[in-house]
């Protein structure tokens, strides 16, 4: 089952960025073999000439940082290959001596990678690899397979938690590092089974941090690492591998420019781990995550609007709606009522203007998502407000982000 490619618009400055999912999932049978010829895969690796910085994976044995080999040969064996099925409905037809028009089923099989958490069995792959399969099954570096079983799924962050059920002698859990160290020109490795081919290495630097990615369920995904190592179908899942050999990062996405091709153009993302294992560590406890929910859709503050619309702050969040029945609309907070067109930008005015949350000053749409994120839902969320030139303070109560159905 190929998933649908979401294309990304120049420029990107202030957009989410509109990413075709890595890896979700690759036709297990019939996978193209993009850009490589008709019958033949080159698979090129870096090697680099010198020894490089501490922050650097290195291939040189002198002064050794780990080298991509050593990195492959500790991580590999930890890397899995989730092949789901799923049972989809087809619509009701006539075709094929079905005189009765009876709904039909098709069996998909897909595939999209993993990586091994700890010696109980845990294994992190992407919620997009997973969906709404009736089985999954996990293959390791020996060929073994064996099924797994889904402990949960979180949409919003494109995470899912399986189990095995196997000896601990036979898994090779992968450390964690820390996604918060992450600089931008850090060399980091990915590990993945892309288009099928079973656990391929590619090298690449941290490119960017703190991207915004689209979630399967359409919420905002935030601090996403960008990378220019090579991601394609079927890397999703797998992990992004710092110098030390330590996951930093999920792989999750990739940007296809809008060129109308599926392959890697160089712009991939990942989960970062941190926000991982959060999730895990909820799924591990109730099978679910549940994620804080404010209710309103804000617009940053510019100086283009504080010039036009006579705001009275420079900085902050304009209110654009409020979605009914939130602790927002609760507490009486007001989006816009008004849309104005100025040189082809939308505007919708008259709404309230966020200039503090939990007494932090906000003024992007990520920074007050990363301050709601830090609340469980039913807490209260203090927020700072002008209605006009006249400051205001409520206290919301956050609700709970709908799942997907």
């Amino acid at each position: 089952m190929q998933l649908p490619v979401r294309k990304e618009t120049l420029p990107m400055a202030g957009a989410l960025f509109a990413a075709a999912l890595a890896g979700g999932t690759v036709a297990v049978i019939g996978a193209a073999i993009v850009g490589t010829g008709e019958h033949t895969t080159t698979i090129r690796e870096l090697v680099q000439p010198a020894p490089l910085s501490s922050g650097n994976i290195s291939e040189s044995s002198v002064d050794r940082p780990l080298t991509v080999r050593d990195i492959y040969d500790r991580d590999a064996p930890g890397v899995v290959q989730v092949t789901t099925t799923t049972k989809v409905k087809l619509p009701q037809t006539d075709w094929f001596g079905n005189s009765f028009g009876l709904p039909g089923t098709e069996v998909q099989r897909s595939l999209g990678s993993g990586f091994v958490m700890d010696k109980a069995g845990y294994i992190v792959t992407n919620y997009h690899v997973v969906g709404n399969a009736q089985s999954v099954h996990v293959s390791f570096s020996n060929n073994d397979s064996m099924k797994a079983r889904i402990v949960g799924r979180d949409p919003a962050t494109d995470v899912a938690l399986l189990k095995v059920q196997a000896s601990s002698r036979a898994l090779k859990p992968l450390t964690l590092g820390n996604s918060d160290s992450v600089h931008v020109g850090d060399q980091v490795a990915a590990i993945g089974n892309p288009l099928g081919l079973d656990r391929s290495i590619t090298l690449g630097i941290v490119s960017a941090l703190h991207r915004s990615l689209t979630s399967p369920e359409g919420t905002p995904i935030d601090r996403v690492i960008q990378t220019d190592a090579a991601l394609n179908h079927g890397n999703s899942g797998g992990p992004l591998l710092n110098a030390e050999g330590q996951v930093v990062g999920v792989s999750s996405a990739i940007s296809t420019g809008g060129a109308g091709g599926e392959g890697n153009i160089g712009i991939g993302f990942a989960i970062p781990v941190n926000t991982v294992s959060d999730v895990v560590a909820e799924l591990k406890a109730h099978g679910h995550v549940d994620h804080p929910y404010l209710g309103v859709v804000t617009r940053p503050v510019s100086a283009e609007m504080v010039r036009n619309f006579d705001l009275p702050v420079r900085r902050g969040l304009l209110i654009e709606s409020v979605a009914a029945g939130s602790g927002a609309d609760r507490a009486g907070l007001r989006g816009g009522t008004e849309q104005v067109l100025i040189e082809g930008e939308s505007y919708q005015l008259g709404g309230d203007v966020i200039t503090k949350a939990d007494g932090m000053a906000v003024s992007t749409t990520e920074g007050l998502r990363e301050i709601v994120s830090q609340h469980k839902p039913g807490e209260s969320l203090s927020v700072e407000f002008y209605r006009g030139s006249e400051p205001l303070k409520a206290q919301i109560k956050l609700g709970r982000q709908s799942p997907l159905p």
